[in-house]
């Protein structure tokens, strides 16, 4: 049985992983924002562990996390959470550069840098769930886009640094998925959303399972999940 900390439990791909890991008998841990969130993260997981910490602001993340009870080995860190903000350049806000950089890109960052000696112990696998956006920018998602750019670096830097020490590295390109922020994104688009039209968020877990459950001879760098309709 591995241990699994998973970043964007509550809902979408996050919760699908979550519900995955569990139902086979892994020990996860998941992250919440605050304590109202890990009261439902709680609920929805019964016998999960949770810890809190925001995203939103990675600079405080070494203080939350060194306040509470951590895990003694982690077999994954799976990277799931993000926020989308869609403009165009000339019209994007500092603010919400900020935003996105901070909770896509510069979080997962600190939460690897602090817990990364226990991944080596384990010589366990970070995932990393970025976007088809990390490989190819569309006008108005510039911001969102640039935050997953700079994640897809993060993960081929972090691979090539950690390989001698038997930790695994994957990204994965989900196109666009049935989950909350697919539907935030359609609105700020100005586009109808229906749900049976994108990739449902079980088909990209089995992607993530797949990546870690991969015989240690091999690693899966890379995975671009398309919608198949």
């Amino acid at each position: 049985m591995g241990t699994h900390l998973i970043t964007g439990a509550g809902s979408g791909i996050g919760a699908a992983v979550a519900r995955r890991l569990a139902e086979r008998g892994e020990e996860i841990w998941l992250l919440a924002r605050d304590l109202r969130r890990a009261k439902d993260l709680t609920e929805q997981f019964p016998g999960a562990q949770v810890l809190v910490g925001d995203l939103a602001t990675p600079e405080k993340l070494d203080w939350a996390l060194g306040h509470q009870k951590l895990p003694t080995r982690l077999d994954s860190i799976q990277h799931v959470a993000g926020v989308i903000e869609l403009g165009a350049v000339g019209d994007l806000p500092a603010k919400a550069w900020q935003r996105q950089l901070a909770v896509n890109l510069v979080a997962p960052a600190e939460i690897t840098r602090l817990l990364l000696p226990l991944v080596r112990l384990a010589q366990g696998h970070l995932v990393f769930v970025n976007s088809g956006a990390g490989l190819e920018a569309h006008a108005n998602w510039g911001g969102y886009a640039a935050s997953k750019h700079g994640l897809k670096a993060l993960a081929d830097s972090l691979r090539a640094e950690e390989h001698g020490n038997g930790v695994r590295v994957t990204s994965v390109y989900p196109g666009r998925t049935a989950t909350p922020m697919q539907e935030s994104a359609h609105r700020q688009e100005g586009k109808d959303y229906d749900p049976a039209r994108w990739i449902d968020p079980e088909s990209v877990a089995t992607a993530i399972l797949t990546a870690i459950d991969l015989p240690r001879d091999a690693e899966l760098k890379d995975v671009v999940v398309r919608p198949g309709r």
